[in-house]
């Protein structure tokens, strides 16, 4: 059963894994990868990538991108969302500690912190508008 759009806003802002895709380059198949988002309802979506990574610059190319999360338990359910690149900024340690929060213990989040900004880099937040929804509830099969 589809789910409302009180119920897929709501599962969506849900600390969830998502997978990202996004088209790839002529020859390749799209980029599909894990990912950790943010959202709340009514509003856009954001992740934080690598600046210059094969994700960015394929989401910079297309515009656009979408994000798929999912469950099996206590119901098989998941949304699927698609839109358009609204805005880039670059990441911030604010940035990073809201996201890294979301996800991880609260004991963790300074580790992470410090372990990120040494290993990964310069990073960039890229704003989607949700444009285009799929979702479902299978129960529980």
């Amino acid at each position: 059963m589809p789910l409302s759009r009180e119920e897929r806003e709501q599962f969506l802002a849900e600390p969830h894994v998502a997978a990202l895709s996004v088209a790839g380059e002529e020859g390749r198949g799209p980029l599909s990868v894990p990912v950790w988002y943010q959202y709340e309802p009514g509003g856009d979506i954001w992740v934080l990538t690598g600046l210059g990574s094969r994700k960015h610059r394929l989401i910079d190319a297309a515009g656009r991108f979408t994000l798929m999360v999912d469950r099996l338990d206590p119901t098989i359910r998941y949304v699927s969302v698609e839109g358009p690149v609204t805005r880039t900024s670059p990441g911030t340690r604010e940035i990073l500690r809201e996201i890294s929060a979301r996800y991880l213990p609260a004991e963790k989040v300074d580790e992470y912190i410090e372990f990120a900004e040494k290993n990964h880099g310069d990073s960039i937040v890229i704003h989607m508008h949700p444009e285009h929804w799929v979702s479902s509830d299978l129960g529980s099969l």
